[in-house]
Parts: C-alpha cells; sequence; structure tokens
C-alpha cells in the first residue's frame, strides 16, 4: 500500500497527492548528489585519475590491461605516472583539470567483465 498525503489547499477543498509517484524521481537526483560527492570525496579525481585507474591489479585486472587498445593503455599510463609525481610532491592538479564525475569513463570494466565471465567459464568447464 503507498502511502497517500492529503494536503489543504486553499483554493480547491482537499488535494490527494500520491507520494509514492515522486519518489522515484526524488530518489534518484538525490542518489545522484550522493554520487558525485562520493566521488569528489575519493580525492583520485584531484590527481586526474580516473575510477578504473585506481582497480587493484589482480590477475583478472591484469589480464584486462593486456586486452586494452594501446592508446587506452598509453592514456592509463600517464594518468598513473602523473597522479604518483604530484603525490610525491604533495600536490594535486588546478581545479580545472580534475577529473568530472559526467566525464569519467569505465574504459577497463567491459574488458575486466569479458574476462571474470571467461574465468568462470573455464572454471566449470574443469568441473565437469
Amino acid at each position: 500500500m503507498t502511502p497517500i498525503l492529503i494536503t489543504h489547499n486553499p483554493l480547491r477543498s482537499l488535494s490527494v497527492i500520491n507520494m509514492a509517484s515522486r519518489a522515484p524521481v526524488a530518489t534518484g537526483r538525490l542518489l545522484l548528489g550522493f554520487r558525485k560527492w562520493y566521488y569528489n570525496l575519493c580525492g583520485f579525481n584531484k590527481l586526474g585519475l580516473m575510477r578504473d585507474d585506481t582497480l587493484y591489479e589482480d590477475q583478472d585486472v591484469k589480464e584486462a590491461l593486456r586486452r586494452l587498445p594501446e592508446h587506452a593503455y598509453n592514456d592509463r599510463m600517464f594518468r598513473i605516472k602523473r597522479a604518483l609525481d604530484l603525490s610525491m610532491k604533495q600536490q594535486i592538479l588546478p581545479k580545472d583539470q580534475w577529473t568530472k564525475y559526467d566525464e569519467d569513463v569505465q574504459y577497463l570494466t567491459p574488458y575486466l567483465d569479458e574476462v571474470v565471465r571467461e574465468r568462470k567459464e573455464r572454471e566449470e568447464w574443469m568441473k565437469k
């Protein structure tokens, strides 16, 4: 059962508002705002890194990196080297060079998903 709010409107006698109809829009905007706030709080964007640059390099990630196109791999290496240099100098990039939430592209995730799927498929095959 959805909650219903009954309000008094001076122009009308009573107006009934279904609260559940508004909830998804407000929740979506609130969640997006929280995501952007948390993204900036993490701090890797202040060094020019993207989310996929911060993944722990286990065997799956190493295989996904091997499958990356050369230009994407070179861009990743540049961002990581620049971040290491800034970290050693205890500096951050100027604010106009920070990686923005909207510009952060998950460039490694599709490759990583494929590697994990193949590994699980291979494990299932070996069990048979």
